[in-house]
């Protein structure tokens, strides 16, 4: 499970260094392509590139086989929808040896970050996020609340 949150700064080319711990967690194998995804305004999230494949294929080919079978024609506009935000959404991206992540064009924006300012790396058990650190306060307070109905809920 990967677990922890560490306070970054996004350098002056848009790399941020991710914790040993954290990157040693997402990679267990040693591969460091990744998936870095938009899920959340203000937040990133960094999945295994085999996860995520096994995460959003089966999807992906659910909606294949229904525009094959002609279930989507009266559905133009939610295909296009889909299509346009699936194609934004996700990146492949390497982790350098060094833990270094470069943040992507197209991906910095959503961010709402500059170079010079402080990102929050979250352990989210199954990947790594990169939080806008306004985002990841205002997220915190709504969700620990719940937190303990949540572990309850998970551990029975």
């Amino acid at each position: 499970m990967i677990q922890g949150e560490y306070v970054r700064t996004i350098d002056d080319r848009w790399r941020v260094t991710l914790p040993a711990e954290l990157v040693e967690a997402l990679c267990p194998d040693g591969s460091r392509d990744c998936i870095l995804g938009k899920e959340r305004y203000g937040a990133l999230s960094l999945w295994p590139k085999g996860l995520w494949q096994q995460r959003i294929e089966a999807g992906i080919q659910l909606v294949e086989q229904k525009i094959r079978s002609n279930w989507m024609k009266n559905r133009v506009d939610q295909l296009q929808t889909f299509g346009r935000l699936l194609s934004t959404k996700y990146r492949e991206v390497k982790i350098a040896s060094n833990g270094r992540l470069l943040i992507p064009e197209g991906f910095r924006e959503f961010l709402a970050l500059e170079p010079g300012n402080d990102v929050v790396v979250v352990g989210a058990a199954v990947c790594l996020e990169l939080w806008h650190p306004k985002a990841w306060r205002s997220y915190l307070k709504r969700a620990l609340a719940e937190f303990g109905d949540l572990f309850e809920t998970l551990t029975q």
